[in-house]
């Protein structure tokens, strides 16, 4: 009797271990639900150029639109830029304005044919004159100093016609339109280094690319800041995500695209949305051998995007996933 009751103990020892090595060994049954948070991609918005931040429009948690003024840098170094530039720009149309009234002067073209036309009548007296003198030299009736003066009279005279006639050309120049093309091109230039100026104290005042909320604020007026650097950061509705980690042994049931149910505290009923994102990385390798029990340790991050970008979950908002399946979906 005794003996009996040692092999039926045995026996229950047997079958308490085959039933704890089933349990171990046994395959695991697929995990319905997944935990996870609400993440969200942050748009970091900052300065183009380093300056003292001179106006803040916006607080941590506020709703904006799209185009909302954020906020507004100093500039007072590019409003000295930009008053120079503008009298540049002055300056330059000053210069061309001149060249332009230089070209058509027609009152001033006028005076100088008057004295071409004298210097024309002039030349007649003198060369009539001295032809005159040198008959009365040939009959003896002037003498050789009259006809000399007569001579130097009338080769004044050429020379002052051409001298008048110069005068006229150089009022007409086809080298005037060079310079005033030159001119033109430096208006070009001015107005250019001056809307480059506008540009820059333009972008200064710094608008929001797209409607979302003022997730955080990093810097307050009166602070120094970088050209680059953070001021704010803005969470756009469509960047929120849904973020859950997945067991290296169910990793192969996820693909993109794949219709994901989100459920969460007090959240509203009927949420989905769609995988976005797989990692192609464990995010945590445990430091023993692989086997069929410490593979599992593994987890891979996916991201879900919801269908409904405007539920507004908070970031960090604990969160369970499942998956919807593929023959529901369809």
């Amino acid at each position: 009797m005794k003996k009996l009751g040692q092999i039926v103990a045995a026996l229950v020892l047997v079958g308490l271990i085959a039933w704890a090595a089933g349990k171990v060994f046994a395959p695991a049954k697929p995990q319905d639900l997944f935990t996870g948070y609400v993440e969200g991609d942050l748009v970091q918005i900052g300065p183009v150029e380093g300056e003292r931040l001179a106006k803040l429009d916006v607080q941590p948690g506020d709703q904006v639109a799209k185009g909302a003024e954020l906020f507004t840098m100093a500039t007072p170094v590019l409003d000295q830029m930009q008053a120079e530039s503008k009298a540049k720009v002055a300056q330059a149309e000053a210069n061309l304005n001149n060249l332009r009234a230089a070209l058509q002067r027609p009152e001033q073209l006028a005076v100088l044919q008057a004295a071409v036309e004298a210097a024309k009548a002039a030349l007649v007296l003198s060369q009539t004159e001295y032809e005159r003198q040198e008959t009365l030299l040939k009959t003896g009736s002037a003498t050789v100093a009259a006809r000399d003066q007569a001579r130097f009279a009338r080769d004044r005279d050429k020379a002052n016609l051409a001298q008048t006639e110069r005068q006229v050309e150089a009022g007409r120049i086809p080298s005037r339109k060079q310079e005033i093309v030159a001119a033109e091109a430096a208006i070009t230039q001015a107005q250019a280094e001056l809307d480059q100026i506008s540009v820059r104290i333009g972008r200064q005042t710094v608008c929001a690319p797209a409607a979302g909320i003022i997730q955080d604020v990093y810097f307050w007026p009166g602070e120094i800041i970088a050209a680059g650097q953070p001021i704010l950061a803005l969470l756009p509705p469509e960047n929120r995500k849904i973020r859950f980690y997945v067991p290296e042994p169910q990793l192969a049931r996820f693909s993109l695209g794949d219709k994901m149910a989100v459920s969460c505290d007090n959240c509203p009923t009927g949420l989905q949305g769609r995988v976005i994102f797989i990692s192609q990385q464990a995010e945590y390798t445990p430091p023993v051998i692989f086997s069929l029990q410490e593979r599992g340790k593994l987890v891979f991050r996916i991201d879900a995007r919801l269908d409904d970008p405007n539920v507004l979950l908070p970031l960090g908002l604990p969160i369970s996933a499942r998956l919807v399946a593929r023959e529901a979906a369809q």
